[in-house]
């Protein structure tokens, strides 16, 4: 992958099929059965933790005041869920070593 291009989920699901010798279409599958998985759980109220990797869950950000940012005018913003991901120890590791200046990345 090209430095500063992000990847899309097509692009991670050729890595899939690539590295589990999946068809595209099955490999496909398996992301959207992962996304699903997650997201179900998440919905749930449930913590998905990934060992290695980091943790999925859902924060509540509670209702407060906020401005138009056009017109100043003060709005109302409703409580609400939001998805909250924190990476792991060994993935913060993996990513500082890979971005380290002489790593091979």
């Amino acid at each position: 992958m090209a430095k500063g291009k992000g990847m899309t989920k097509a692009d991670l699901v050729d890595d899939v099929a690539r590295a589990s010798e999946l068809t595209k279409k099955d490999a496909e599958r398996l992301v959207e059965i992962v996304f699903e998985s997650i997201i179900e759980t998440l919905n749930q109220g449930e913590k998905i933790e990934l060992r290695g990797f980091g943790s999925f869950r859902v924060r509540e950000r509670g209702a407060r005041r906020g401005r138009n940012p056009k017109t100043g005018e003060p709005v109302n913003i409703n409580a609400k869920s939001i998805p909250y991901f924190k990476p792991g120890k060994e993935l913060k590791e993996l990513i500082n070593t890979a971005s380290e200046p002489g790593s091979d990345s």
